[in-house]
C-alpha cells in the first residue's frame, strides 16, 4: 500500500506549545486546501510534563484516526525529553529529526537510539527570546518543520500564518510582528 499522507510527531512538555504549534499547522495547511488532521494525546498532562501531539497532511481524505506510530518527522520541543521519550521511535529513516537545542548534531546523537536519517537542529529559545523577549518555541519550531518537510512554501507558510496571527492577535501588532520575525529567523536558519 502506497502511503499518500505526511505524519509528524511532536514531542513536548506541557505549557511549551507543542500542542498549539501542531493545531497552528493544521490550521495553515487546511488553508492551502490539503486534508489535516492536527491532535493532542491527552494523558494526565500537567505544566512540565511530556505531551505528544500530532499531525497528517495529504492531497485525499484522510482515512486513517489513529496515533502515529511511524512517523516521517519528529520534533522534539523540548531536548530533556531525550532522558524519558524514545523520540526516534518508529521514525523513517527517510523522514528527519528536528530538535529544539543551542547543541550541535554530534551533541545530541548519542540520545538518538542509532537512528540514522536526517537530523536538524534549531536554537528555539535564542530565537524566541530575540523575537519575542520571553521564551516561547512553538514558532520558531513550527517554522522548522515546514523548512524541513516542505509541506508548503515559505513564501504561503508566512503569508497563512500572519493572517492566522493578526486574525488571533486583532490589536495586539507587537505580538504579531514579534511572532513573524521568529518565524522567518527559523525558516532563514535550517538547512
Amino acid at each position: 500500500m502506497v502511503k499518500d499522507f505526511i505524519q509528524i510527531r511532536w514531542h513536548g512538555r506541557g505549557g511549551q506549545g507543542a500542542k498549539t504549534a501542531a493545531l497552528l499547522l493544521a490550521d495553515v495547511v487546511f488553508s492551502t486546501g490539503k486534508y489535516v488532521q492536527g491532535f493532542p494525546e491527552y494523558g494526565p498532562e500537567r505544566m512540565g510534563a511530556p505531551i505528544t501531539a500530532y499531525n497528517r497532511i495529504s492531497d485525499n481524505k484522510i482515512r486513517i484516526h489513529s496515533n502515529i506510530y511511524e512517523p516521517d518527522y519528529v520534533v522534539v520541543v523540548d531536548e530533556t525529553l531525550f532522558d524519558a521519550v524514545d523520540v526516534t521511535k518508529g521514525l523513517s529513516c527517510e523522514g528527519a529529526l528536528i530538535v529544539n537545542t543551542a547543541r550541535n548534531k554530534k551533541e545530541i546523537e548519542k540520545h538518538l537510539n542509532g537512528y540514522k536519517g536526517r537530523v536538524y537542529t534549531i536554537d528555539a529559545r535564542r530565537i524566541s527570546m530575540e523575537s519575542l523577549g520571553k521564551y516561547l518555541p512553538n514558532s520558531p519550531m513550527l517554522a522548522a518543520i515546514i523548512k524541513v518537510s516542505g509541506v508548503m512554501s515559505d513564501e504561503t507558510f508566512l503569508s497563512e500564518m500572519r493572517q492566522s496571527l493578526e486574525h488571533k492577535f486583532a490589536g495586539k501588532p507587537a505580538v504579531v510582528e514579534g511572532n513573524m520575525k521568529a518565524l522567518r529567523l527559523t525558516l532563514q536558519e535550517v538547512s
